[in-house]
């Protein structure tokens, strides 16, 4: 018998303890049912990107679209009665693209035109345009391998494509993005007088997709452009059937002293530990001849929708909940580092954050950077996300704006959608609100509000 109670004895905490657990998934599970079923019945994130993307429409960093973009966002999660909103002071850069680009494949007296987009931060061409014969590399050795002779006097040509069996598409795009950002330095260094670069895009098609670049010091500077892929085809294959080809284009952006503009930030105050957060973000700009639904129109709605829902639902956070709409992503990501470097010089503790900027696809996972103790606590959170078809807890990183806390001991979470249609849209002209789906938008948000209900209730530790 004393066996027995003995045994009963070693036993109660154990049950105990898994009645507890028991307990508190049934909770969790209850209540994240109510935050998609609220979300996806009563979601208000697609009639908030509606606004922002058809309404205020581009909005690249500097221009009278991302002033009214801060303006639009405040006023949201001020009607929203967020218990706190305001504005954070940013520098930002201010590069225009002018008027609209010309390109043509030019064969003896023949002029096939072709779509082009100037690279954001390239120069303008002579105001009479630039025409050069054409050096067609795929790499930064290839081009080094031709050396001087052969390359100064012409434009290079960058013609390496995403690659095709990569089934995450954002490893595609990192295996050739490096072409877009640093080709056109490397074309110069070596004589060119001007780049063009295939557009980061698996599609074939005739638009072109624009992204940032930067001038190496010391390099000398020269234009540069994005071509579509259905035209880099084209290019290729003539430069192959008649080397003489020569490429012309001319375009005409430049870049104005930096602008002021801001980071817009909601918050829901906390009731037990209000001096730490958690931000969950997207970033407000976008290039300036598109809409930025996906890029990231609809992570901005999605954070406020998260934080919305969370205070609908009569949740009561332990800690202060941000939504941060950052400024300057796409070209410079001082709205990032201008909130971290605020965080810091105002000693204010961000235990977690989540960032939403691959679009507003189907939600698959989170990407989480944090210890590997914080990793395994976040990821034993599988079940309660398993109904709703997130299976990926853990690979992958974070996001590109809440980089800067990481270094400040931020847990950092980035969500991660189905990605294979996301480059189909991403910096180009048809990135447009009706490319993004009313459900699969509010799917995303409903997870990250789940996600930050259970940082949040359970913290990172």
């Amino acid at each position: 018998m004393k066996k027995i109670l003995l045994a009963v004895a070693l036993l109660s905490p154990l049950t105990k303890t898994s009645v507890f657990a028991q307990a508190d998934y049934q909770a969790d599970s209850v209540f994240i049912r109510k935050i998609f079923n609220t979300a996806l019945s009563e979601g208000k994130s697609y009639e908030m990107l509606k606004t922002l993307t058809q309404d205020v429409g581009p909005r690249l960093s500097g221009s009278a679209g991302a002033a009214k973009a801060v303006e639009y966002t405040r006023d949201v999660m001020k009607q929203l009665q967020f218990d706190n909103v305001f504005l954070q002071n940013v520098m930002v850069p201010h590069w225009v693209r002018g008027a609209k680009e010309q390109g043509a494949i030019v064969i003896g007296k023949q002029k096939i035109s072709v779509p082009i987009a100037a690279l954001g931060g390239s120069v303008a061409t002579a105001k009479e345009g630039l025409k050069a014969r054409v050096i067609e590399v795929k790499t930064f050795q290839e081009l080094r391998d031709l050396g001087t002779e052969k390359v100064k006097g012409k434009i290079v040509f960058f013609n390496r494509p995403m690659d095709p069996t990569r089934l995450n598409t954002f490893e595609a795009y990192g295996g050739a993005v490096d072409q877009r950002g640093a080709g056109p330095s490397e074309a110069s260094k070596m004589g060119a007088v001007g780049c063009i670069v295939r557009s980061m895009t698996t599609r074939l098609d005739d638009i072109p997709h624009t992204g940032s670049m930067r001038y190496a010091s010391g390099a000398p500077i020269i234009p540069a452009a994005a071509i579509s892929t259905n035209a880099a085809e084209l290019l290729s294959k003539t430069l192959k059937e008649k080397p003489e080809t020569e490429f012309y284009f001319k375009q005409n952006c430049e870049t104005l002293p930096d602008a002021p503009s801001h980071n817009v930030i909601g918050e829901l105050k906390g009731v037990k530990t209000p001096a730490e957060y958690m931000v969950v973000g997207g970033h407000l700009d976008s290039w300036d001849f598109a809409q930025g639904a996906h890029d990231d129109g609809s992570g901005c709605v999605q954070s406020i929708e998260a934080v919305r829902l969370l205070k609908v639902l009569g949740y009561k956070p332990n800690n202060t909940l941000r939504a941060v709409m950052y400024i300057n992503e796409e070209n410079g990501l001082k709205g990032g580092i201008a909130y971290a470097d605020s965080a810091k010089s105002k000693n204010e503790k961000h235990v977690a954050a989540i960032e939403s900027d691959r679009g507003g696809f189907t939600p698959l996972g989170f990407g989480i950077v944090g210890t590997p103790a914080q990793k395994a606590k976040i990821m034993g959170w599988q079940k309660l996300f398993s109904a709703y078809g997130i299976h990926e807890l853990g690979v992958g990183g974070g996001g590109a704006d809440i980089g800067p806390l990481g270094p400040q001991g931020t847990v950092l979470l980035g969500l991660i959608p189905d990605s294979q249609r996301y480059f189909d849209y991403h910096h180009a002209s048809n990135d447009s609100f009706d490319k993004v789906s009313k459900r699969e938008l509010e799917l995303g948000a409903a997870s990250m509000a789940a996600m930050l209900y259970l940082l949040d209730k359970y913290g990172v530790n």
